[in-house]
């Protein structure tokens, strides 16, 4: 699909799921590998979503589902989360959560609620917990693909790489971790010779090489395992955590008004 046509399937399937979930979107955005920047021409379009219902929906005293997900259709994967349970995740610093509100591809955005909802997520930001997030990931996206392999597919570096990149972002006081993963490289990736095994690799996937199964890279591999070592032997980043009152009425001013 075209980009600018995907663009209106998307804007089409959100404004269906508002009429049929009675439900008002205020933000969405591209979350996966086409935001990150190393997507081929048949990756999924992994669209996210962040909704509120209207105010009758929350005067209940029935636990109620928080989510909505469709089914993927046409490369099409699209799911969202509701304003609370958004609200309970930003208070833990979510790193998925905090990437949607970075990413470069926004389908649909209310600029005052994007505004404020990125104001919470600055002070509710925690190097600590995405820290630990990120090397947890890198972790165990290399174990379970990578380590110890005669064969292995190409592609899951870019995958170990990015939570990889992103440790090393946090631990130079950056600030939040951005989506584009070129932005990462460029920051702290100072490995030249990684770098340019790796900006190798993402030529090849974004070409539509499908990077079927190979002898592990060498270079990549060796760099993974010494800053895995690195990174777990340092201390723990600083914690912050914002004000409690702040998300309550953030909540009462979008979920409560209508």
């Amino acid at each position: 699909m075209k980009s600018n046509n995907v663009s209106e399937r998307v804007r089409s399937e959100l404004s269906r799921l508002e009429t049929e979930q009675d439900v008002r979107v205020l933000y969405a955005c591209e979350s996966g590998s086409r935001a990150w920047g190393f997507a081929s021409h048949d990756s999924d379009y992994d669209v996210r979503f962040l909704y509120v219902h209207r105010r009758e929906w929350y005067l209940s005293i029935e636990s109620r589902r928080d989510v909505i997900e469709e089914p993927l259709s046409d490369e099409l994967d699209v799911s969202g989360w509701e304003l609370r349970k958004a609200l309970r995740l930003l208070r833990k610093s979510n790193p998925p959560l905090l990437e949607w509100m970075k990413s470069p591809v926004v389908y649909h955005h209310d600029p005052d609620f994007t505004r404020e909802f990125e104001e919470l997520a600055g002070m509710f930001y925690s190097p600590r917990r995405c820290f630990a997030h990120y090397l947890h990931m890198a972790s165990g996206n290399w174990k379970a693909y990578l380590e110890g392999r005669d064969q292995v597919s190409l592609k899951k570096y870019l995958y170990v790489f990015r939570p990889l990149l992103a440790c090393r972002w946090i631990e130079r006081s950056l600030g939040q971790v951005p989506m584009p993963f070129q932005e990462l490289v460029d920051a702290v990736l100072d490995e030249r010779e990684v770098r340019l095994a790796l900006e190798a690799l993402v030529v090849r996937k974004r070409a539509g090489d499908e990077l079927s199964m190979s002898v592990p890279d060498a270079v990549l591999s060796h760099f993974v395992v010494a800053e895995l070592q690195r990174l777990k032997a340092l201390n723990d980043p600083e914690e912050s955590m914002g004000d409690l009152d702040e998300l309550d009425l953030f909540f009462r001013r979008y979920a409560l008004r209508n």
